[in-house]
Formats: structure tokens, C-alpha cells, sequence
């Protein structure tokens, strides 16, 4: 595995790769990896001829008093992790180098930006599709892997990719979770003791909301609401920002009936940390 920090050498390998008609897989991460990166890298080593694995903590994504000064930057361990792993390259470039002084150009998703995180973190997801447009641009990749987690971001990326005509594939994974159904996260490191102890909640809340709308115990959208926001609340030091039943395509909360397929989106803090999490309803 060969580890390369600067833009313009990353990019000169990839365009290499490509000219040996090469196939590129990128995933891209902010660090601090866990079992859910690991899915993602799997697959790409198994799907193209050359994995490439990011590593930047994007500061045009994190607002005011948000966490970009403490996300953990294990490098180290992160570089053998990839190296174990089969990643060929381990791209990690410094911020001056992907945003210079001058720098001016972002691009925004208008509509699916406004609502759910970005509602709560606004500009969040202008600097998430600006990074991952840079990081198509410098590495050149057939097929990008992302997981389902974060939903809304997912469908953003995979909008702007449409709109903007960028010759990537974005292959979605399913969310990876720990052994009692928290989905793994970087963040989950900030949870103390106890909190860590009640994460597990919130899952076992979305499985139950959508076993009831699959067996047909709720058939409205703001029953099932309510009764998410009132079984989250329960749990000690919960703050609900949105839980919301959704056309998993097109992301607009559902007001009356609940059609089938849906998504369930969820975000909150439980104490200081900020947790996401989603489950689909199939028919």
C-alpha cells in the first residue's frame, strides 16, 4: 500500500490507472475506522482492480461549535487498518492542499439540502458534496462506496452525481452495527459509560416503529411519529432533532398514509453526541 498526501501525485496515479484501463474503487472517510469502512473497502477490493481509501477531516463540512477540532485523527492506526486490509492506496492530503487560500468554488444540492441534517447543520452538506466532488475529480474512480447511515447524504451524492453527469457508480452498503444494534460511528467514542448503554435504543425504537407500519398496527404517518418521539424521550439525556417516515427516493416526510417501500430517518443528541440512524420499510 502506498501512501500519498499530496493532490496533484494522487491525481497523476489515478489518471495512470485509468490510461492502463485500471478499474478505481474509492472510499471516501473522514478516519477513525471501524467495521463500517472495513465493508466498504471489502467490497471495492473485490469489485475493482485498485481500492483507493481517503482520509480527510473536511472542514468546509463541520458549522460553529461543532466537533472538527476534536474528531479523532488516529492516522496511525488508520494506516494499518488500510494496509491490512488491501487498500492500494491511502490517500490523505492536508487541508491547505485541498482548499487554498483563494479557493472560492462550492457546490450546493438545492431542496434535498434543506431538510432533516441540514435543517440542523446548515451548509453541512455544501462542503460534503464540494470534498467528494474534489476527491472524484483527483482520483478518478469507476465505482465510489458509501454507506446507508447517513440516508441524506447518500441521496445527495448520488443526485449531484446525476445532475453533474460524473462517470462514477455509487454502490450503496448497508449500515454496519455493533452486536446490540448501534450503528457504528467515529462519533460513538464521545459516549460515556451509561449513554453508551442506552444507544442501543434508539435502533430497537425504528425496528418496532417499523414493525408496527409492516404489520399494519399504524397505518398514519404522525401516529407513527409520535410514537417514536415519545418512546426516544424516554431514553435518559435524549434530545429527538427529526424522526420521520420517508419516500426513500425522494426524501419528502410522508403527512397521511404510509406508502411502501419507506424510510425511517432519525437524529438526535444523546447527551453532547450527535447520532444518526435509519431503517427501510419494505412492503
Amino acid at each position: 500500500m502506498k501512501v500519498v498526501k499530496n493532490v496533484l501525485e494522487m491525481q497523476k496515479i489515478a489518471l495512470k490507472l485509468k490510461l492502463s484501463c485500471k478499474t478505481i474503487g474509492l472510499i471516501p472517510t473522514m478516519g477513525a475506522l471501524h467495521e463500517g469502512h472495513l465493508s466498504l473497502l471489502t467490497r471495492s477490493t473485490l469489485e475493482n482492480d485498485v481500492s483507493i481509501v481517503s482520509i480527510f477531516v473536511n472542514p468546509a463540512q463541520f458549522g460553529p461549535g461543532e466537533d472538527y477540532l476534536k474528531y479523532p485523527r488516529p492516522f496511525k492506526k488508520d494506516q494499518n487498518f488500510c494496509k491490512k486490509n488491501n487498500a492500494d492506496y491511502l490517500f490523505a492530503p492536508s487541508v491547505k492542499d485541498m482548499y487554498a487560500e483563494s479557493y472560492l468554488t462550492y457546490i450546493k444540492v438545492e431542496k434535498l439540502s434543506e431538510f432533516y441534517c441540514g435543517k440542523f447543520r446548515p451548509g453541512h452538506f455544501r462542503g460534503v458534496t464540494t470534498v467528494v466532488a474534489k476527491l472524484f475529480n483527483i482520483s478518478q474512480p469507476n465505482n465510489t462506496y458509501f454507506g446507508e447511515k447517513d440516508f441524506q447524504q447518500l441521496a445527495i451524492i448520488k443526485k449531484m452525481v446525476n445532475d453533474l453527469n460524473f462517470p462514477v457508480n455509487i454502490i450503496s452498503c448497508p449500515t454496519i452495527r455493533e452486536t446490540d444494534g448501534l450503528a457504528k460511528s467515529s462519533r460513538n467514542v464521545y459516549l460515556n459509560h451509561n449513554e453508551r448503554k442506552d444507544a442501543n435504543k434508539i435502533h430497537l425504537i425504528l425496528k418496532k416503529t417499523a414493525n408496527k407500519i409492516q404489520t399494519k398496527q399504524i397505518t398514519f404517518a404522525a401516529k407513527a411519529v409520535k410514537f417514536m418521539k415519545i418512546s426516544l424521550l424516554k431514553i435518559p439525556k435524549m434530545s429527538v432533532q427529526y424522526a420521520e417516515i420517508c419516500d426513500p427516493f425522494t426524501l419528502c416526510s410522508m403527512k397521511k398514509n404510509i406508502k411502501l417501500p419507506a424510510r425511517i430517518l432519525f437524529a438526535g443528541l444523546l447527551g453532547k453526541t450527535r447520532l444518526i440512524d435509519n431503517i427501510e420499510i419494505r412492503k
